[in-house]
């Protein structure tokens, strides 16, 4: 087993991986919370009353709204947050180091694929190929 130290974190690249994730969260969140508010909002449609029916339209809208933005949201605070994080990691492993991992080979049946065989009719790269008329 190896041991790797990770010493450096590449600040835009963890802040792009981590808007991603949040950006996951933010639609598993937007679609729950935004069902919530377009469910209340159809029940004030179906309520009737004078003045529901436009509360109960919003509420459709605003949920709909939600499950756009808030992955949009999520995802803009996790770009930010995640710059941070990596810019913070950075200046602490310089102080203290960085996380230590043990690392081994995935599986001993991997090989690397084999060198290609060259034929006769087959040229080298940079060659010219002779064809005979």
């Amino acid at each position: 087993m190896a041991k790797m130290q990770v010493r450096r974190v590449g600040i835009f690249s963890y802040a792009k991986i981590s808007a991603v994730i949040t950006s996951a969260f933010g639609l598993i969140f937007g679609v729950i919370y935004g069902l919530i508010v377009i469910i209340f909002g159809a029940a004030m449609l179906a309520g009737g009353g004078r003045d529901t029916g436009a509360a109960g339209a919003g509420g459709i809208v605003v949920g709909l709204l939600i499950m756009i933005g808030f992955p949009i949201f999520y995802g803009i605070l996790g770009f930010i947050f995640g710059a941070l994080w990596a810019l913070v990691y950075n200046v602490a492993s310089g102080f203290v180091g960085g996380i230590e991992l043990e690392l081994e080979p995935v599986a001993d049946g991997y090989a690397a694929p084999p060198s290609p065989q060259w034929g006769a009719q087959q040229s080298q790269p940079g060659q010219q190929q002779q064809y005979p008329y």
